[in-house]
């Protein structure tokens, strides 16, 4: 998961991903489908893995990797919740604890 800063430097590299399409199409000569896959988010992807020493192969997945999108772990089995306003877990279905109560 990346924080904050971390995604910083990876998403830039995604955020100009018509820029990089063309570019790779032009370079290469080939269809829009092939430059989609294969030009788009190289340089987000060389970042992610310079960070995490992960080499992942889509970039698109990097958008599920930004730790803020997500809430904080379950007090029951520990994944994240879904979401920071999930009010329960989607894993073990787990009410979330709320702020300032004596349950748990």
């Amino acid at each position: 998961m990346l924080t904050e800063d971390e995604w910083e430097q990876v998403a830039p590299s995604l955020a100009n991903a018509v820029t990089q399409i063309k570019a790779y199409r032009e370079m290469h000569q080939c269809s829009l489908a092939e430059a989609s896959t294969k030009g788009f988010g190289q340089e987000a992807l060389t970042a992610y893995e310079r960070i995490t020493g992960f080499k992942e192969a889509n970039p698109n997945a990097l958008f599920h990797h930004r730790v803020s999108i997500y809430g904080p772990p379950c007090r029951e089995c520990g994944k994240p919740l879904r979401t920071p306003q999930a009010r329960y877990c989607a894993m073990c279905s787990t009410e979330r604890a709320v702020e300032g109560s004596s349950v748990g």
